[in-house]
């Protein structure tokens, strides 16, 4: 019997592209007892081809997308540029032509999926996407196949392995904020314009692509409140490991009884949490479920063979859906329209280091203060006392975040206190 040969487009050569290259090479004398078929690279759109004329053979690099979308042959669209555009113009343009597509593209899955995944239901295609989230950690197909029949209550992640690497300097190292970034620049780590990942962006991307997965909703990039790393500094850092936990940058995604909540930010975990042990560029995904209870996903989140992986195994997937016909089986899972909720209408416990006026009463006004707005106080700690300056550190009970919120807006203004510090949620540090 002849064997079966399907065509693939790459649409970028960069990090993850070259990756994807590089292990179909290295696999495709596996490919026809793993898939039932061969995999081909016909063809590589890239912007300057004299720059890739050494990694690819001159016949299959192309700088027109017309000589892709025009291809017959090609079964298989793999976009790995990044960005919206002409990122989505081309996936669109691939499904309406019939051509399944495999993206690593978190920042367009975030804010235009599930409108992609229509227009590939509408043309009964195939549109892959694990890599989009956490690089080479399996998590969208267990979201979608292996985790179906429970019902997810909630997400926690760990899912930027820059700031990780940065948190975890400053933890172990004694780094501040900035020795921690430029550290992680050298490395390769951090980009050069970091913003995406510092501010948490990055990781605001991949809880939203999740989270509409988990909970069957529609939620973008725009849901999210992200909040970023850039005021954690290592004394913060020293009394977090006092209170018996530590500083991570988490992704956090809820299904309450009033709406969904998606947020990243900076939190407070205690030491015996799984992804407390998640260092350096490492990533990890926490998954509560009614019936698998916890599960945890690890390893790589990043990386040219990594991500390469994910997106190597949905080409895979979508070749066996051909051999099978059966393309389009697992499309969009959003069949609800849960609510989502303001940040300020969310729940936390918060960590607040302040400078006060170390005099009678300061105390006991502070106090006042945080009951008219009905925050309770857990922890009171006080570090320091320099001249008339004393450091407190406070843990609060749960919380709703436009009570704290006023509350801090009010202290802010008394002139006793000298400087609020810092401020970072919690979790659940009252069952550690």
């Amino acid at each position: 019997m002849e064997q079966i040969v399907r065509k693939i487009a790459l649409l970028g050569m960069g990090t993850v592209g070259g990756g994807v290259y590089k292990i179909i090479e290295n696999q495709k004398d596996e490919m026809p007892f793993k898939i039932g078929a061969e995999l081909e690279v016909a063809k590589v759109l890239v912007r300057n081809k004299a720059k890739y004329a050494d990694a690819v053979p001159a016949e299959k690099l192309t700088d027109q997308f017309e000589d892709v979308i025009n291809d017959d042959s090609i079964d298989i669209v793999v976009e790995v540029m990044g960005g919206i555009e002409p990122a989505r113009t081309y996936i669109t343009e691939a499904l309406k032509k019939g051509k399944h597509v495999v993206t690593a593209n978190k920042d367009l899955m975030a804010m235009h999926g599930h409108e992609l995944l229509d227009i590939a239901a509408a043309n009964q295609c195939d549109l892959l996407f694990e890599a989009a989230v956490a690089g080479g950690i399996p998590i969208i197909r267990p979201l979608k196949q292996c985790l179906a029949g429970n019902n997810i209550t909630e997400i926690m992640g760990i899912i930027n392995g820059t700031t990780n690497f940065i948190l975890t300097k400053m933890k172990e190292e004694g780094m501040d904020f900035k020795e921690a970034l430029q550290l992680a620049t050298d490395l390769g780590y951090a980009e050069a314009d970091p913003t995406a990942d510092i501010e948490g962006y990055d990781a605001g991307r991949k809880i939203a692509i999740m989270a509409s997965i988990a909970f069957h909703t529609p939620v973008t990039f725009n849901d999210v409140f992200t909040e970023g790393i850039t005021k954690i500094t290592a004394k913060d850092m020293r009394y977090a490991k006092e209170l018996g936990c530590t500083i991570k940058l988490l992704g956090i995604a809820k299904n309450t009884e009033n709406g969904i909540e998606v947020k990243v930010h900076p939190t407070l975990i205690p030491e015996h949490h799984p992804l407390a042990a998640v260092n350096d560029a490492f990533n990890a995904v926490f998954v509560h479920g009614d019936a698998v209870d916890d599960a945890m996903f690890y390893g790589r989140g990043a990386g040219a063979l990594p991500t390469g992986s994910a997106v190597v195994g949905d080409i895979m997937d979508v070749a066996r859906n051909m051999l099978f016909h059966c393309n389009g089986r697992i499309g969009c899972s959003c069949y609800k329209e849960l609510p989502i909720k303001k940040i300020g209408d969310t729940k936390s416990s918060y960590y607040i280091r302040m400078n006060l006026e170390d005099r009678a009463g300061t105390l006991a006004s502070m106090a006042s203060v945080f009951a008219s707005n009905s925050v309770s106080i857990s922890i009171l700690l006080q570090k320091a006392t320099i001249g008339d300056t004393a450091e407190i550190v406070i843990v609060t009970h749960e919380v709703e975040e436009k009570r704290f919120r006023d509350a801090m807006t009010v202290l802010s203004s008394m002139s006793m206190v000298k400087e609020i510090c810092s401020i970072i949620r919690v979790y659940q540090l009252g069952n550690a």
